[in-house]
């Protein structure tokens, strides 16, 4: 138990240490921020980060973060950079480069290179008066007070300052740039958080079947119609207009209070006003429709609010939207 609450004690420290480092990073935030977003924004360029060491994780992670939210960039090695990736960096880039100490010997030797090419230089440091602080165009402050690791020796704190400064460039950037959520499913089309971006409701219906009954059909006709088509549900129509919808649930009710079922029609069972759902709406607002009114299928509607078919709750879970 000893032990267990020792890991528990240093998972805390480790946490609140990098905790107080961040918040503390919105004090650092100055006008060479500002100034070099404003830069970025405004150049014809992509970015380039570099960085070495666990510095060079950081700048593969500050890349990634800026391709998919609309502003191009590539990651360069400063040890690479100096034995032929330099070629990388082209007339109207802008570089950033990222390090704790701001005088690595890889960093001393690529600054004055890309200032000879003419490219602007944007320092991620915790050192501003470093060599990369004071050479760099635009200098913004990482400082940390200590590591995370108990020797303040393990790059911890420090990287994660690095990363949340990228984060802070990137979203003002995407904000600056009118970015929103179509651009980034452009960029992000795989996988659920694509399809909760792009997938509409036309995309779920196309291959269903269309379950629908005349509000003067017997119940003996509508328990077919459900059952043939698969769906838990079919729509009431009155001359094509949508005027119902009776689902399995609605069937076992009538029956648990009756088996005289040729007495009654469709129209006297059905539900009315049955919620809809567009065509052209996204198949997130179906879920979330769904959750929100428990159900498990909506009726569809085109744009002249004429029936087309049915949604269900497992074509989203198909999709992975659920």
């Amino acid at each position: 138990m000893k032990k267990t609450n020792s890991i528990i004690k240093t998972a805390k420290e480790t946490i609140l240490i990098e905790s107080d480092a961040i918040a503390n990073l919105a004090n650092l935030i100055d006008a060479d921020f500002e100034d070099a977003v404003n830069f970025i924004l405004n150049s014809n360029g992509r970015v380039i980060v570099t960085g070495i060491g666990k510095s060079a994780n950081i700048a593969n992670k500050i890349v990634a973060t800026f391709n998919s939210t609309g502003t191009p960039a590539i990651f360069m090695h400063a040890a690479d950079a100096i034995h032929g990736d330099l070629g990388n960096v082209q007339k109207d880039d802008v570089v950033i480069c990222i390090s704790k100490s701001g005088n690595t010997p890889e960093i001393k030797v690529l600054v004055p290179l890309i200032k000879n090419y003419g490219n602007k230089i944007v320092a991620i440091t915790g050192n501003k008066d470093s060599y990369l602080g004071e050479n760099a165009d635009f200098t913004l402050n990482a400082y940390v007070e200590k590591e995370a690791c108990p020797n303040n020796l393990a790059p911890t704190t420090s990287t994660t300052a690095q990363l949340v400064l990228g984060d802070a460039l990137a979203v003002c950037l995407l904000n600056l740039k009118g970015f929103t959520s179509r651009d980034f499913a452009k960029y992000h089309p795989g996988g659920a958080l694509g399809k909760r971006l792009y997938l509409r409701v036309s995309d779920l219906v196309e291959n269903n079947e269309v379950p629908k009954v005349n509000e003067s059909d017997s119940i003996a006709k509508v328990i077919v119609e459900i059952s043939e088509k698969r769906l838990g549900v079919t729509a009431v129509l009155n001359n094509d207009n949508l005027v119902g919808i009776i689902t399995d649930g609605d069937i076992r009710r009538m029956l648990s209070k009756t088996t005289e079922i040729n007495q009654f029609l469709a129209k006297d069972i059905m539900g009315k006003n049955p919620k809809t759902i567009s065509t052209e709406a996204m198949a997130i607002d179906a879920l979330n429709t769904m959750e929100n009114n428990s159900i498990s299928q909506m009726l569809v509607v085109d744009n002249n609010n004429k029936y087309v078919g049915v949604v269900h709750l497992h074509d989203l879970i198909k999709e992975g939207i659920f």
